[in-house]
């Protein structure tokens, strides 16, 4: 496995928070100041930590841009990150707080228990690919449109190397949602669209069981083309949990689920989606692969709560932007928006 970023739970929750603050202290940009809070407001000794060097960072860059504006120059920044971080100034950095979570529980044992996040900055990220329409199980690579192999990019990369027999990168997902929340992007020299083949699928399942060995809980998540993939450059997302998701545990689900054990048979019915067009989400973990198919992105209309029903949503976890919908959602609610997207 090479220089392997998954050896212990420990080792990689160091590397993680070490990763962030030399980013921080090396670049002053726009871009890292946005992925270092988003990530630090996931876990509040990294924000306890951090904040007073994020707060006087967010002055220094607000200061800087208001002058280049002033002068009409044009910002020295990717126009994504201009636009968030104009968001986090109207929001004002005194009103920023770790990520708040709570459980939703249902009638009756066998009702899954759904986690709710109140994660305001989460939906200030860019929609990118994930608003659209699509059709069919995949969408050429476009070396104009966003990918993974940016130059600007480079920064955020927290780990690169050999893994599983393949180059690899791991990047800080620049807004997270999950405990220890990575991208992982298999060849990115290679520039292939989010569209899984046989020698990917078994590269994930072989990575995630060698993860899960030494890092209970460790899992690669996978959102399809048309199931709200936001990024057409071939990437899976890694993360941390100490619990099963709700979709790996409820008995009653909303949505059908099926589990494989086997590589090969679960690349036969990932076959049999792809040939009918189908869109999914994936869970590759320590028992093998978690698979839920879905009707693909806007064919059901949005709630009014949510950004959309990728992995972590599909799976039973729901980051929020509004107080109101995590104070006020309801377990019915949400059972009845997964339950639509029933294939």
């Amino acid at each position: 496995m090479g220089d392997f970023p998954f050896r212990s739970r420990a080792d990689l929750a160091d590397r993680f928070a070490t990763g962030l603050s030399a980013m921080l202290a090396g670049h002053d940009g726009l871009g890292v100041h946005v992925l270092v809070l988003a990530n630090a407001l996931q876990d509040p000794a990294l924000w306890h930590g951090l904040r007073p060097l994020l707060a006087d960072r967010q002055r220094a860059l607000g200061a800087a841009l208001a002058a280049d504006l002033r002068q009409g120059r044009r910002p020295r920044a990717p126009l994504d990150d201009l636009l968030v971080f104009l968001q986090l100034m109207a929001i004002g950095f005194e009103y920023l707080a770790p990520v708040e979570q709570r459980e939703l529980a249902g009638e009756g044992p066998d009702a899954p228990v759904w986690e709710l996040q109140f994660n305001p900055v989460r939906a200030l990220r860019p929609a990118r690919m994930s608003e659209a329409r699509v059709e069919g199980v995949m969408g050429p690579f476009d070396p104009a449109g966003f990918h993974f192999n940016k130059p600007f990019l480079d920064k955020e990369v927290f780990w690169r190397g050999q893994l599983a027999g393949k180059p690899a990168r791991l990047l800080y997902n620049k807004f997270p949602f999950a405990p220890l929340h990575g991208l992982l992007v298999p060849e990115p020299e290679r520039c292939l669209p989010q569209c899984l083949t046989p020698e990917l699928h078994g590269w994930a399942w072989e990575v995630a069981a060698a993860g899960a060995r030494n890092i209970p809980g460790f899992t690669l998540a996978y959102n399809s083309y048309g199931a709200y993939a936001s990024v057409n450059h071939l990437h899976f997302q890694s993360f941390v949990r100490e619990t099963p998701l709700p979709a790996q545990t409820a008995v009653d689900y909303p949505l059908a689920r099926q589990r494989f054990t086997a590589v090969e048979e679960a690349w036969f019915a990932l076959d049999e989606l792809h040939q009918a067009g189908g869109a999914y989400n994936l869970l590759y973990g320590a028992d093998g692969l978690l698979l839920l198919p879905r009707v693909r992105q806007g064919v059901v209309a949005l709630e009014p709560w949510s950004a959309g029903f990728a992995w972590s949503e599909v799976s039973g976890v729901f980051p929020l932007a509004g107080r109101e919908d995590y104070q006020g959602l309801t377990h019915a609610d949400v059972y009845a928006a997964l339950g639509r997207l029933t294939t």
